[in-house]
């Protein structure tokens, strides 16, 4: 509201074309029109500003124009003269449209403004807007202790949920980003290797060979972590993903990262032969490891998996003994959070199988590695500088 009288009040003082979008309005009624109009009544701008079906215009030009970035930016690009546009529930906002827009509202003294509510901490939007943001801009944290009308019934859910649900306290009250995405898969295990700051900076131990595990992809991702065990630990220390590309991608990958390897376990349909390649994906990487010893020696194949959920109970296992390098497996963090049932936006019903999507990969090379090593050992924190900074588990 604060944000609509203050563009209302702008409007009415100096002539502006104003854009309010956000990155899907199938309609007028997703957009903030009936919020602006509102707050021309409580202003009392009734007789300054024009409230027509799609647009709202001012006496002395000003214009509010409603679209979507996802399916109109190409006309929004053609629009002359915009002086300010607001993108609500920005979070959902793609990076490369809000770029696209910032190209074209270059009126002189234009401005952009992004309100949101932070959803994850790896958003784009988040990232690039709110933990680094461009050096001409103004980044603003409002929370509910903020607002002079919060209401009683709305501190009371507040109280609430802090004793109850700490994490939804912090995310719907604090403004903190969440951990996972809802109905995550592994939402649990996430939050908790953040909360034990297993989540950190892993230097890769000399001497002890990496092992790598795969998902593969076609014509969407290929997937690899890349894990050390070191005594009862699994340190991730890298994680690789790319889409469209053949094997001898791959193993340029392997080369440069120059890691000292030891097995490379890829998923049940690396053994199916390739009509383009005359091979096995797995016969491909063999041949590959043959013509360049460097890579290792072993490649296994793992068996199919019964069930989804078989997969998903192994890998819960073993992410109490997980060291996550927060930086190099940025992407495969990002799979994790994200890989979540299927819902029914319908009728709100949950089903039992994740969802097959651009997260689902990671998460399935993640299980492939789960399927090795499956013991779940209780863990005691201690200080071991050398391996990486913070913070070294080791079985009690």
């Amino acid at each position: 509201m604060s944000i609509a009288r203050a563009l209302l009040i702008q409007g009415a003082e100096k002539q502006h074309k104003i854009l309010c979008a956000r990155e899907i309005q199938k309609s007028i009624q997703d957009s903030v029109h009936s919020l602006l109009k509102e707050q021309i009544t409580e202003l009392g701008l009734e007789s300054f500003y024009e409230v027509q079906k799609s647009t709202i215009l001012g006496k002395n030009g000003t214009e509010f124009l409603f679209a979507g970035l996802r399916s109109n930016i190409a006309n929004i690009k053609s629009i002359p003269n915009i002086s300010r546009a607001w993108i609500e529930e920005a979070q959902s906002a793609s990076t490369a449209n809000i770029k696209t827009l910032a190209l074209t509202v270059r009126a002189p003294e234009s401005e952009i403004w992004l309100s949101f509510n932070p959803d994850l901490e790896d958003d784009p939007v988040y990232q690039e807007y709110v933990v680094d943001p461009p050096d001409d801009s103004i980044v603003v944290k409002i929370n509910y202790n903020d607002n002079p009308f919060f209401p009683e019934v709305l501190r009371r859910e507040m109280e609430s949920d802090k004793r109850k649900n700490l994490a939804q306290y912090e995310h719907v009250w604090l403004g903190k980003p969440k951990k996972a995405v809802e109905g995550a898969v592994f939402a649990d295990e996430i939050i908790k290797a953040y909360e034990e700051h297993r989540v950190t900076r892993v230097v890769p131990v000399a001497g002890i060979p990496v092992h790598t595990f795969w998902d593969l992809g076609q014509s969407d991702n290929t997937a690899i972590w890349f894990v050390q065990i070191v005594g009862l630990e699994y340190r991730l220390i890298n994680y690789y993903q790319a889409s469209g590309e053949k094997m001898a991608h791959y193993v340029d990958v392997l080369a440069e990262l120059a890691y000292n390897y030891g097995e490379h376990c890829l998923p049940h349909d690396a053994e199916h032969e390739q009509q383009a390649a005359l091979s096995s994906i797995k016969q491909q990487l063999m041949n590959a490891l043959k013509n360049n010893p460097k890579l290792g020696k072993s490649v296994r194949v793992v068996p199919r998996i019964a069930k989804k959920a078989l997969g998903i109970d192994k890998a819960r296992t073993i992410f109490a003994q997980c060291l996550f390098d927060k930086e190099k497996t940025k992407d495969g963090l990002a799979c994790l959070r994200h890989y979540a049932y299927a819902k029914n936006p319908e009728t709100g019903k949950v089903s039992k199988e994740p969802k097959h999507d651009d997260w689902s990969h990671g998460s399935d090379a993640f299980m492939c590695f789960a399927q090795h090593f499956k013991a779940n050992i209780p863990l005691v924190k201690t200080v071991e500088p050398g391996y990486y900074s913070q913070t070294s588990y080791h079985r009690n």
